[in-house]
């Protein structure tokens, strides 16, 4: 279906359906050979790229089509009668398609064993090492059986997950932009959180790789329209139409140096970009809230020799790296000549060389040519600091397509 079409139909479809899609959930749990006892998978590390899995027969690339890098954890919900039972409606948005899915499941904030049963993909059950479900132990993650299922590129997905025993806390990534449903013994509820669920990935002949975009707000979309996929990723992913997957790992309030909104981009880069299957591409977005956050990061050589860091470690895994200029931000609370200074301080490096193989000059595209320091009018969501759709449809046009494309398929291959 197409990315801006039909998306009310969805949602319907999805909220009015709940006891429809429970049953059959559970009933084609039952074909499975498998005792119904938990499956205890063995846990990914943390950093590792999921190793393909499907028959030695099979062919084409494992790619991530989506992913959302967890953020926090969140108390697990205390009303009902049963306050441990809930079932999670995931929606996301793919970039590529393909024959079949696997998915990747978090908990990473979590105290608790998490359990996790019933789990299926656009109403195919997914499975765990044969078993219809798994334990994940705290502050790991697993990746399910591949399931095969059609998967469209630019089209809506849903994952649907029960938790018969969380105590939580559970691994979110919050304000997603995208419309997805939690149910509870009180009822249907919708939600701008993606719980647990941190990856699908698809096998198919298209695509030959994955780019992924590691930001902040400007990357996860603040200020985008929720449920049009309107962030300048889902721009990317639409000019190449399913030729090479763009995963967005961007997170509101993120930063280069420091813990806060989510581990800081140097810790979480071995998980959120290298772990990621058939990454071939990583854009560098961060550094922003170093500068006009609390506590302002003063010093633009930090900011840049930890953008150089970043840059070494995804060349020893084969990764090309593109970086992004930091936007002007003038007129938005934080806003202060001397940090706005050390953006300007960072900018000149990045344009100089030497920090990235080719440069994105967001800054560029996004100032008022009258007023520099400034975004412009056009492209400002309202806040000074995120843009509207207009502004990230202009940032996601920047991205050489030529250059993606001539990139090499994947090692991840079958």
């Amino acid at each position: 279906m197409p990315r801006r079409q039909g998306h009310a139909l969805l949602i319907a479809l999805v909220a009015g359906t709940a006891a429809l899609a429970a049953l059959v959930a559970f009933a084609g749990s039952l074909l499975f050979t498998g005792p119904r006892t938990k499956g205890v998978a063995a846990p990914v590390p943390q950093g590792a790229v999921r190793a393909p899995a499907a028959p030695a027969h099979s062919t084409g690339l494992w790619l991530a089509t989506w992913a959302a890098a967890p953020v926090r954890g969140e108390p697990a919900p205390q009303q009902g009668a049963d306050p441990g039972v809930r079932t999670i409606r995931n929606v996301v948005h793919t970039s590529i398609g393909g024959d079949a899915a696997r998915l990747t499941f978090s908990n990473l904030f979590g105290t608790h064993p998490l359990l996790i049963d019933r789990v299926t993909v656009n109403g195919r059950p997914v499975t765990f090492r044969g078993a219809p479900s798994v334990t994940v132990a705290p502050g790991r993650q697993t990746v399910g059986d591949p399931v095969v299922v059609p998967v469209a590129a630019d089209a809506d997905l849903v994952v649907t997950l029960r938790t018969p025993t969380a105590r939580g806390p559970v691994t979110v990534h919050p304000h997603s932009h995208q419309t997805s449903f939690t149910e509870d013994p009180l009822g249907t509820h919708r939600t701008t959180d993606w719980r647990y669920l941190t990856a699908v990935d698809v096998r198919g002949r298209a695509a030959t790789g994955t780019l992924v975009a590691f930001g902040d707000s400007l990357t996860a979309g603040s200020g985008s329209t929720t449920d049009e996929n309107s962030r300048w990723p889902d721009v990317l992913a639409d000019r190449l139409h399913g030729r090479y997957a763009v995963v967005n790992q961007g997170i509101a309030g993120n930063r280069l140096l420091r813990d806060g909104t989510g581990p800081r981009g140097l810790d979480r880069f071995e998980r959120d970009v290298l772990g990621v299957a058939g990454a071939k591409t990583v854009v560098l977005a961060l550094g922003i809230n170093d500068i006009q956050a609390s506590p302002q990061q003063a010093d633009p050589a930090r900011i840049t020799q930890a953008l150089r860091t970043l840059t070494r470690r995804a060349h020893t895994r084969g990764l090309r790296v593109i970086g992004a200029t930091l936007m002007p931000y003038e007129g938005h609370r934080n806003w202060t000549p001397a940090r706005d200074a050390v953006r300007a301080r960072v900018n000149e490096a990045i344009r100089a060389g030497g920090i990235f193989d080719q440069v994105l000059d967001f800054d560029r595209t996004a100032r008022d040519p009258a007023r520099p320091e400034r975004l412009r009018p056009a492209y400002d969501s309202g806040d000074h600091l995120h843009l509207n759709d207009a502004g990230y449809q202009g940032l996601g046009s920047l991205v050489d397509l030529s250059a993606l494309l001539r990139a090499r398929p994947s090692s991840d291959a079958l």
